[in-house]
């Protein structure tokens, strides 16, 4: 059987760099295995976690609805990101839902987009000095629900899917 091989430390920004590159190759699957290289020997590089997240989210359009990219939202160290990449992970599910038409009643990208706007709007609140990624991040969820006409689930069907329950 074939054993990984790590990556020195010094190697890291380099690696890091191809993640980034593969990511606009739309090829997603490549770059999550840097992350997971770079991770093997530096597991707490917030760098690499956070690019994890992208490129776990990224494969959402492709049908892999992969639950690890919200398993590293406690590993990011400070409370902005921890919001904004749980934000952004919600926001990428819905629209990969959309993007597939797969659902019949499009309440659930309803509910994982104003869930993902309650993420911005804390992100918001701690973000950096001129940092406005919390903000694109909301208008683009605001436009989503008003470009797809998205609607809440009517409160007798939530209360049917509870009874299921």
């Amino acid at each position: 059987m074939f054993e990984l091989k790590p990556i020195s430390k010094h190697g890291i920004p380099g690696a890091l760099e191809k993640v980034q590159r593969y990511r606009l190759l739309n090829e997603p699957i490549e770059a999550e295995s840097i992350c997971r290289d770079i991770l093997l020997i530096d597991s707490e590089n917030q760098d690499a976690l956070v690019l994890l997240i992208l490129t776990l989210t990224d494969q959402f359009n492709k049908g892999i609805t992969n639950q690890e990219a919200d398993t590293l939202i406690p590993r990011l160290q400070n409370e902005f990101n921890r919001m904004y990449y749980k934000g952004i992970i919600l926001e990428r599910k819905a629209k990969a839902y959309l993007a597939r038409g797969v659902m019949v009643n499009h309440s659930d990208a309803y509910e994982w987009l104003q869930e993902a706007m309650v993420y911005y709007e804390k992100a918001e609140k701690k973000s950096p000095e001129n940092n406005e990624d919390a903000v694109l991040r909301w208008n683009a969820c605001v436009r989503t629900i008003q470009r797809y006409k998205l609607t809440p689930r009517p409160p007798e069907s939530r209360h049917m899917e509870w009874a299921l329950e």
